[in-house]
């Protein structure tokens, strides 16, 4: 399992060096963590519908993207009722250099989970849910019948929500995004993270380009899906290098960016380069509009799923505006 700890590491050690769940990171050098600036801390969770949420998680023997990957957001996210629920595992064939999930060998798919998480999303009474999962190459389609037969069940349970979803990049998997697109999700994500230059030391395992074109692909099948996509910043990118990652993205006709400040989890893990200000998120997110996306959050503490429901919202009305215009 992800979270056994190793024999002669404290609890305390092991979350800080992150050698249980990251064993291919341990001979890397120390990062330092830098102290976060004022406007990245967030208070600890205390809102008894957090504790619910939790509690409503475990009996349903679901996991979180928002505990796998260590979100800042939990606590807020959490208190609402909201929550991003990871599929397929807790553990990551892949070993992104900014990725807190646990990576390894995972096991094998549990065929009732897509009933299970359809059974939470009722419970919750979510108006808007999203589903993410880890990369699974070890699996021939990547998980997209996975993906597929959760968003049906969540159709069969609560027939009333929204569903988005954050995969993979299904690489070497031919077929795979068809048949995620054919299950119709009303929200189809995959992020870039970051820029191309940075790709061979923060995302090794995937290719910029073939994200770029899944994002195009997903939009040919299905042009009234919305699409989104993500980047992080403060990771060393050239103010340039985004621009030209907006662009890459516009010419895919993505309609949502979201561009928030990358926190590091461990030592392990990439350093920050710097922590961006929030006047250079204000820049960003104007650029971006400027450049035709419909929807754009970037903020220190943006991530793909923070306030899901409310963007997706102004989603619907930002396209009918533009259709009108």
């Amino acid at each position: 399992m992800a979270r056994i700890e190793i024999d002669h590491r404290s609890k305390a050690e092991t979350a800080r060096t992150g050698a249980a769940r990251h064993p291919e990171k341990a001979n890397r050098p120390d990062n330092p963590i830098q102290r976060k600036p004022a406007w990245i801390r967030v208070k600890a969770p205390t809102h008894p519908i957090y504790h619910e949420t939790r509690a409503l998680m475990r009996d349903n023997k679901l996991v979180t993207v928002c505990e796998e990957a260590a979100c800042p957001n939990i606590g807020e996210c959490w208190s609402q009722r909201h929550a991003t629920m990871m599929i397929m595992g807790e553990i990551c064939t892949r070993a992104c250099a900014f990725c807190n999930v646990a990576t390894g060998m995972p096991n094998a798919l549990d065929a009732d989970e897509p009933r299970r998480v359809g059974e939470a999303v009722a419970k919750l009474g979510l108006r808007h849910v999203v589903i993410t999962s880890v990369d699974r190459d070890d699996l021939a389609d990547g998980g997209a019948l996975h993906f597929a037969q959760t968003i049906a069940a969540i159709r069969a349970s609560a027939p009333e929500t929204t569903v988005e979803i954050l995969t993979p990049d299904f690489l070497r998997k031919p077929g795979a995004l068809e048949v995620v697109v054919e299950a119709r999700p009303d929200v189809f994500n995959h992020n870039l993270e970051t820029v191309p230059r940075l790709y061979p030391t923060i995302r090794p395992g995937a290719r910029y380009y073939h994200s770029l074109r899944l994002l195009d692909r997903a939009k040919q099948l299905d042009k009234t899906i919305f699409t989104k996509s993500g980047i992080m910043v403060g990771l060393g990118e050239e103010r340039i290098e985004v621009q030209q990652v907006m662009d890459d993205l516009r010419s895919a006709e993505v309609d949502f960016l979201t561009v928030g400040q990358y926190l590091q989890p461990t030592v392990k893990h990439a350093a920050v380069a710097r922590f961006v200000e929030p006047t250079e998120f204000e820049d960003y997110a104007s650029m971006a509009r400027a450049k035709g996306f419909l929807l754009v959050s970037a903020t220190p503490l943006t991530r793909s799923s923070y306030h899901a429901d409310r963007d997706f919202a102004a989603l619907k009305e930002a396209r009918l505006k533009a259709l009108g215009a």
